[in-house]
């Protein structure tokens, strides 16, 4: 039977393989929030959206989003796909940039939805304003799941697929 010391210096020598370096954090970083933006800005002058300050916001709330999402993204494909086939390792980037970028951009619009509706909450730290957070987050998550993953088409798709097999041809 296996000790529970072992159990845990194994899951922490896991850990510490699968955290990516700094440098790949941060360089993976810098270029997914560009592709991520682009993608954004992109498909934003196509169609001709509201005002140039607004699509600025918006392209940059997505880059910020994707700056987030990479090294976490990441370090999540790393600990699943370690020591694994190829397959199993382009499978794990696609799904976890894919779930880190959403999510990070999602948390962000919220955020930036709920300072909006801020002013007609409740005082903060009270049991309403807690159902108001939780409620006007959960809101905007969905209404960014709804109506803001189309700004990911096409180029953010097709960043996802090279980011993907960059990372499957590097844990080779």
């Amino acid at each position: 039977m296996t000790s529970l010391p072992a159990i845990r210096n194994g899951v922490l020598d896991r850990i510490r393989k699968a955290l990516p370096s700094p440098s790949a954090a941060v360089c993976g970083a810098l270029l997914w929030a560009a592709a991520m933006g682009a993608s954004a800005l992109v498909n934003l002058l196509l169609d001709d959206w509201v005002t140039p300050a607004n699509i600025c916001f918006v392209s940059l709330l997505y880059a910020a989003g994707g700056a987030l999402a990479f090294p976490v993204g990441l370090f999540l494909a790393r600990l699943v796909s370690l020591g694994r086939h190829w397959q199993v390792a382009l499978a794990a980037a696609f799904v976890c940039l894919l779930a880190t970028t959403i999510g990070f951009t999602g948390g962000l619009f919220a955020l930036q939805y709920r300072s909006y509706y801020a002013q007609w909450h409740e005082p903060a730290l009270t049991i309403g304003w807690s159902i108001q957070f939780v409620h006007t987050m959960a809101t905007a998550f969905y209404q960014f799941i709804v109506l803001g993953i189309r700004l990911y088409f096409p180029l953010g798709f097709i960043a996802l697929a090279l980011a993907s097999i960059w990372f499957a041809r590097q844990q080779r």
